[in-house]
């Protein structure tokens, strides 16, 4: 099962790369209010059912993919 989970800064964390893209966006014209930068992962997980497999994702995001103490993250399975 196709799983996609988004990692990215708390809010009222510092975000530099999020800061650097703002700014680069903002000198080239673009009006932006704001530019958080995460990571996107893709996983090909086994699993019998969508509720198996997010279970699965989200203790993987809590042991690995994810600082708990400052990302926040979001898991989609695919086809749930």
């Amino acid at each position: 099962m196709k799983v996609t989970v988004l990692v990215r800064p708390k809010h009222g964390i510092l975000d530099p790369q999020g800061e650097a893209v703002q700014g680069s966006l903002r000198k080239l014209g673009f009006a932006v209010g704001g530019a958080r930068v995460g990571r996107v992962v893709d996983l090909e997980v086994d699993a019998e059912s969508s509720q198996e497999a997010r279970a699965q994702v989200e203790r993987m995001c809590q042991e690995l993919l994810a600082n708990p103490l400052i990302e926040s993250f979001e898991i989609e399975v695919d086809g749930a």
